[in-house]
């Protein structure tokens, strides 16, 4: 049967004792025969992935067909690639498959069986099936009877390397997305999170334009007791994987979500957290996850006690484990809730330390800040970073998302709308002063602000509006010092403060006339604005 199945995508092989669709277990040892990785001491299967130990944004096309020409986002992030250019590539990798053993993995995306998408993975190392198969919502036995044709193939080949000139690549890796033949194939890098997100992209065209399903690159909870639910957008270092794993409610997913009209659900059915510095007790959900069928990436094991060293970063700073989301003991591993989201917080570490530790915002500004992304690097992030610098991803994950900014936003609004939503933006970063001045707002207050939101006390305060970060704030929040709650008052020179908002406000403004241009002026009037010109 499975000669069969491969053969209805191009691959002819023609004996089935080289394809393997095989348990976790029987992936591992596969892995471990083959030499693609080793045993930690905790049972984790570590492999080193070579050259690429990140996503290569560079070499990650979307195929120009013409029944997604006018509907994607083209540009410096979605790239245009020629049919010919992808079919001369398809063939080659084919051939290149046809002629080694393949790992199937059969899966879906998307926990809401109403919107799932049959996924059916061909990987030539047995490490990128046991990430798939993990990563992936797992198929009951009955799905997998009746799994027939996939809804799309994912294609890994990354021992195969392409010759730019021949190929019109970039390099000898290429991530290409074709819609029209509902396929993906990730070529030349071993980083299996190209993989994942590249199945996140093609769910973030399908589910907005095949299911009016909004699409998130996020993190979700749940109450416990209420089902209430909480999703968290933002980008690196603002806190969302720490904010949502709380001990007293229930993780949906950590990553990427779908929101339909009764539902939000997680798109996938594991997590792939990073490693660095960990301990129990920073991350003690993630760091009891590294066990047997978990997958670490890049991660610096000692030679003779295979201990992992989550400290050391000589290989990267962006060691990964990939794991199922049932290894989290307060995981709802159905992935679903039904009902919609009851309140949203955007995270945003702000290292000018000027924008309020928490404020609300309405339908339009959240918008905004939707199509924003904002947060900030610091000094030592990057080489050459000396003073606080914005940085601004679309929809907290634009490298991801194939549509207009303004299509995901209006989703969201509606939903927003229609649902009676709560949305905060919820401040990280800095207080008292900007990044070396002053200190970063403390966790327990974050944390106390992100409850009082959840519970709706904070609604109960009295709201200021800040006229130049055009956000409602509250004067006073159980569990926070009030002084906090206003970060000018935290400064010790005023006219400081006001300069270094202006500065910040008028970033705000440029972002949005020159990157979203799709913009309507109602919610771009909602956005922050500098009170001098």
């Amino acid at each position: 049967m499975v000669i069969e199945e491969l053969a209805k995508y191009g691959i002819n092989h023609t004996d089935d004792r080289t394809v393997i669709d095989g348990s976790t277990a029987a992936l591992v040892e596969k892995a471990l025969e083959r030499g693609e990785g080793t045993l930690t001491e905790t049972g984790s299967l570590r492999v080193i992935t070579g050259a690429y130990t990140g996503r290569s944004p560079h070499d990650r096309f979307i195929v120009d067909t013409p029944d997604v020409h006018d509907k994607i986002a083209w540009g410096s992030v979605n790239v245009p690639f020629t049919v010919e250019g992808y079919e001369k590539i398809r063939a080659e990798v084919i051939g290149y498959l046809s002629e080694r053993r393949i790992f199937m993995v059969h899966a879906l995306a998307g926990a809401d069986r109403r919107y799932a998408r049959k996924v059916l993975g061909l990987c030539e190392l047995a490490s990128q099936a046991l990430f798939m198969r993990q990563m992936l919502v797992r198929p009951t036995e009955e799905e997998l009877k009746n799994f027939d044709d996939a809804d799309f193939v994912v294609m890994a080949a990354p021992m195969l390397k392409l010759d730019p000139k021949e190929y019109g690549t970039n390099s000898e890796a290429a991530v290409l997305l074709n819609f029209e033949r509902h396929e993906i194939l990730v070529v030349g890098t071993q980083y299996s999170g190209e993989i994942k997100k590249s199945i996140f992209s093609m769910m973030n065209y399908l589910l907005p334009v095949e299911n009016n399903v909004l699409s998130m690159h996020c993190s979700c909870n749940m109450n416990p007791r209420s089902h209430g639910t909480t999703v968290f957008f933002g980008l690196s270092g603002t806190g969302k994987t720490t904010l949502s794993a709380a001990d007293d409610r229930l993780l949906i997913g950590d990553d990427e979500h779908g929101w339909a009209d009764d539902s939000v659900f997680n798109i996938e059915g594991g997590c792939y957290a990073k490693t660095i510095n960990i301990t129990p007790e920073t991350e003690p959900q993630i760091f009891n996850a590294i066990k047997f069928g978990s997958i670490c990436e890049n991660v610096v094991i000692d030679a003779k006690t295979r201990k992992p060293d989550y400290f050391d970063t000589s290989l990267t700073e962006n060691g990964r484990v990939a794991y199922p989301v049932e290894f989290i003991d307060n995981a709802v591993v159905k992935g679903v809730a039904k009902r919609t989201p009851d309140v949203v917080i955007f995270l945003t570490c702000d290292a000018f330390g000027v924008l309020p530790p928490i404020s609300k915002l309405d339908e339009n500004s959240a918008m905004y800040h939707f199509m924003t992304g904002f947060t900030s690097k610091v000094a030592g992030t990057e080489r050459g970073i000396k003073e606080p610098t914005p940085t601004f991803s679309s929809l907290f994950g634009e490298p991801f998302m194939p549509l207009d900014p303004m299509v995901y936003a209006e989703m969201l609004g509606k939903r927003i709308s229609t649902g009676g939503t709560r949305v905060y933006l919820v401040n990280t970063g800095w207080s008292g002063g900007p990044y070396g001045v002053g200190s970063r707002v403390k966790l327990k207050y974050t944390r106390r602000m992100v409850e009082a939101a959840q519970s709706g006390i904070i609604d109960e305060c009295e709201f200021v509006h800040d006229e130049r970060f055009n956000v409602d704030v509250p004067t006073e929040c159980p569990g926070v010092p009030a002084e906090l709650l206003n970060p000018k008052a935290t400064w010790a020179d005023a006219d400081a403060y006001d300069k270094t908002a202006e500065k910040l406000a008028r970033m705000f403004e440029e972002n949005a006339q020159k990157r979203l241009t799709s913009m309507t002026e109602e919610v771009r009037a909602a956005g922050p604005h500098p009170l001098s010109k």
